[in-house]
């Protein structure tokens, strides 16, 4: 499974984006979708996971702002952030588990100004 991320890009704060994460090959057997992000000098955070593709979770920073949705047809998993906050900077990964593995996307940039 290869996943393709896109729709990083710079907001003011207030502003909204959505990000998209398209996969290629086999998502037979996939049981989580998620987004995840880092931000500079900091780790890895879970930002929202759609787990066998009904129940939806979100870190509590982003609940309420964030909304994760997918499109089994099309393959793909869907981050939509409405209410942008700086603190929301960050390199935005998508991650697909099946069997045990993670996939990962390459990641996209999303920049919040104040």
């Amino acid at each position: 499974v290869q996943l393709q991320a896109s729709g990083g890009g710079r907001v003011q704060a207030g502003g909204s984006l959505r990000l998209s994460c398209a996969a290629s090959g086999s998502i037979f057997s996939i049981t989580v979708m998620g987004w995840y992000r880092q931000a500079p000098g900091k780790e890895r955070e879970l930002v929202g996971t759609i787990i066998s593709g009904d129940t939806v979770t979100y870190a509590e920073s982003v609940k309420g702002r964030f909304t994760i949705s997918s499109d089994i047809a099309k393959k793909t998993v869907y981050l939509q952030m409405n209410g942008l906050k700086p603190e929301d900077t960050a390199v935005y990964y998508c991650m697909f588990a099946k069997l045990g593995y993670n996939y990962w996307g390459q990641g996209t940039q999303v920049t919040v100004s104040s």
